[in-house]
């Protein structure tokens, strides 16, 4: 049986190297004897927010990202507006958490930050109607994009460029109650506002965005979608840190380093 949504951060935190789930509520967290992908049960242990370490918010079987969904963002780079959502993968394997190092490959000259806005599937999804989407949605994080620019302006497709192992930073936490078409989007790099979007301006709502991949692919709980980057990408090197933040949700913050 499913629950009903109703306000709550779900985070993913490890204890004594033990992942698990809870509810953050007031800097505590309430540990979950369970996923939080079906009837939420508490096993009544509550931590520090500061005491644990904070993960990934959820284990994605895949990541379906979209590219050129801003309007802004097509226009920064002279691209027309594409006829239907462009989608992606990355691989499970480039996810990381909070505060986790993106390592800056050897193949790559360039490595840019895209910061997004991203949900995450509660349920088997496949054929769903835009109208019922989501439905399909537990909750909604920060989200950061890594990817190889020259790689991927060498290969002619993006698989290399954006697969690397922690290529997907993800988290906080996943934001259960808020409203997926006005979220403020800034993503600062080494303190300086670098981007600053609002999901009004995706071309593609995540509606319409769950109902074209549901239509190509199940989506399966906690496989993560991540709508797109607004303007103002840019270069990140070692030593760099990465801030992604959206009003509602968090921020999501991520060193550079070389190993």
């Amino acid at each position: 049986m499913y629950y009903n949504l109703k306000i709550m951060k779900i985070v993913r935190f490890s204890m004594n190297n033990n992942p698990r789930y809870g509810v953050l509520e007031d800097n505590i967290i309430s540990e979950l004897c369970n996923a939080p992908y079906c009837e939420l049960t508490f096993s009544g242990q509550k931590f520090a927010l500061e005491a644990v370490k904070l993960l990934a918010p959820c284990e994605p079987t895949k990541i379906v990202a979209l590219g050129l969904n801003y309007h802004a963002h097509a226009k920064e780079l002279d691209q027309k507006i594409p006829t239907s959502p462009l989608t992606f993968l990355k691989p499970s394997t480039a996810v990381i958490g909070p505060h986790e190092n993106i390592i800056y490959p050897p193949q790559s000259q360039r490595v840019d930050y895209e910061g997004e806005f991203a949900a995450v599937i509660k349920k088997s999804c496949w054929c769903v109607p835009q109208e019922k989407a989501l439905e399909y949605v537990l909750g909604y994080t920060c989200f950061n994009d890594i990817t190889a620019r020259d790689l991927q302006k060498l290969d002619g497709q993006w698989t290399r460029a954006k697969g690397f192992d922690t290529f997907a930073c993800v988290g906080p936490w996943l934001e259960t109650d808020l409203n997926p078409q006005n979220c403020q989007i800034h993503t600062y790099l080494n303190g300086q506002l670098r981007q600053d979007g609002n999901t009004a301006d995706q071309i593609y709502s995540l509606t319409e965005i769950i109902a074209f991949i549901s239509r190509v692919m199940t989506l399966l709980p906690g496989d993560i979608i991540a709508t797109g980057t607004p303007p103002g990408i840019g270069e990140i090197k070692k030593g760099d840190i990465v801030r992604v933040e959206i009003d509602g949700i968090g921020s999501l913050i991520n060193g550079v380093s070389n190993r």
